[in-house]
């Protein structure tokens, strides 16, 4: 015999599951938003000190301030995905507001990102949160940060969708690169986006993998109803050739690694390698990934310079990437 739930007690579990889902959703993820201080004394005398990663730190500021005030370097940004999600978007953001870089190359995942967070918020939480508990809330996890479902996939579908529809209507080719459909969706959004500001600065975010991610599922679904659509990622090769044939010198800054930092290398090499290159990560070379080589090892692949000053910083870009901005501007 199965027996029915009281219905005041029903009640109670339904109020205490409001209740906690709450109080998991307390802290909303807020962006940075640095300016110049006085942090030259602390780079100074990093690079005085020693110290193991702190020296490299450092070094990298310097390169990357070097980088900034050659007139004669086309400077690149690559980034991974996931940190979009936390504070460090509000770098990115103001990187690229400020023109510190000309080309963005990046992964499906920091569009859905940028696009959420325009329209709803990100929430702080802990690694070690029950994640079955999460699911049965319709909360994702990335890492301690906690994404309400709502806030994720059905906001991306409705955007996305609303918006090839309008690209589609109003452009006389039905075929894009990644560029084209990154560009749009920037002039669609607020100024808390970096794509935003990508847009209005007109700085090319080149987005190989762009199908592995909610956008790239909405570019494909508006696919199916729309067979004339194409998407040509050839053309965003043709616009990197242009970019690498056209520059004097090349620099980059390269956050995390996977398929944003190899592509970035990628084309370097084609103009005999980057003149500047600053990589953090914390992965390891020992296992021969690509993410946990160091920039030294791509000197012998011809993608950076022998004489091009360079270093790899070990280390979490979310901790780091505020003092390494705080440094550039200061």
């Amino acid at each position: 015999m199965i027996m029915a739930v009281p219905h005041r007690k029903r009640n109670r579990t339904e109020n205490r599951n409001k209740i906690r889902k709450k109080s998991l959703l307390a802290e909303n993820v807020a962006d940075y938003s640095i300016g110049s201080g006085d942090v030259g004394s602390i780079i100074s005398s990093m690079s005085r000190s020693g110290g193991f990663e702190s020296r490299n730190l450092a070094t990298g500021i310097n390169i990357l301030k070097t980088m900034r005030d050659d007139s004669r370097c086309t400077r690149f940004l690559s980034f991974v995905a996931a940190i979009v999600s936390t504070g460090v978007r509000g770098i990115i953001r103001d990187m690229l507001k400020n023109n510190m870089f000309q080309c963005v190359i990046t992964t499906c995942g920091a569009l859905d990102h940028d696009i959420a967070r325009t329209y709803e918020k990100y929430f702080a939480g802990e690694f070690e949160i029950d994640d079955n508990l999460l699911h049965q809330h319709k909360i994702h996890r990335l890492g301690n940060v906690l994404i309400p479902n709502e806030n994720y996939g059905p906001l991306i579908e409705k955007k996305m969708q609303k918006w090839l529809t309008d690209l589609y209507k109003e452009s006389a080719t039905k075929e894009f690169s990644s560029f084209d459909i990154t560009k749009y969706i920037g002039s669609r959004l607020d100024e808390t986006s970096f794509l935003y500001w990508a847009s209005k600065n007109n700085i090319p975010v080149i987005v190989p993998g762009i199908v592995d991610g909610a956008v790239g599922s909405q570019i494909w679904l508006f696919y199916q109803n729309h067979k004339d659509f194409k998407l040509n990622l050839l053309s965003d090769q043709s616009k990197l050739s242009d970019i690498i044939y056209e520059a004097k010198k090349t620099g980059a800054f390269m956050l995390g690694g996977g398929i944003s930092k190899h592509h970035t290398l990628w084309w370097n090499q084609f103009r005999g390698g980057l003149d500047y290159a600053v990589y953090v990560t914390t992965a390891a070379e020992w296992d021969g990934s690509l993410s946990g080589a160091q920039v030294a090892e791509a000197i012998s692949w011809g993608k950076v310079r022998t004489m091009a000053k360079q270093v790899t910083i070990h280390g979490e870009v979310t901790t780091l990437l505020p003092f390494i901005y705080a440094g550039m501007v200061s």
